[in-house]
């Protein structure tokens, strides 16, 4: 019998444990605009990704360089002050070519997310 209650106690003990860190997870991209590896016909203006969980602005970037690494953001990487699952960037017209995504982003709870990825243009503006 006392056995048993101490096996019930360990397994209640690793359920409590465990609660809080299934309550953490980092924020991970559910979309983008322009979407990872697209190759456009007309040079978008700024680049949107949204996440799966709200992101701390104070700790959340975003950047756009050239095929080359010249960066081309105009430097105005946020987080969107009304939702605050959307990572924007804006940038002057674009030329034909490759360019490069880098963010890095924190969610609430503190853990950090970050990836790259690209997209093309056809024919610049």
């Amino acid at each position: 019998m006392q056995l048993l209650q101490v096996v019930i106690s360990l397994c209640g003990l690793t359920l409590l444990g465990l609660s809080p860190m299934a309550a953490w997870s980092h924020a991970f991209p559910q979309r983008a605009e322009p979407r990872v590896g697209a190759t456009l016909a007309i040079a978008p203006t700024r680049v949107r990704i949204w996440f799966d969980g709200a992101l701390e602005p104070a700790f959340s970037t975003i950047r756009v360089q050239t095929a080359s690494g010249q960066p081309i953001d105009q430097g105005d990487g946020r987080v969107d002050p009304v939702d605050a699952t959307l990572l924007e960037v804006n940038f002057p017209p674009l030329a034909a070519g490759t360019y490069r995504v880098i963010w890095s982003v924190v969610a609430r709870d503190g853990h950090r997310t970050e990836g790259d990825y690209t997209f093309s243009v056809q024919q610049g503006n």
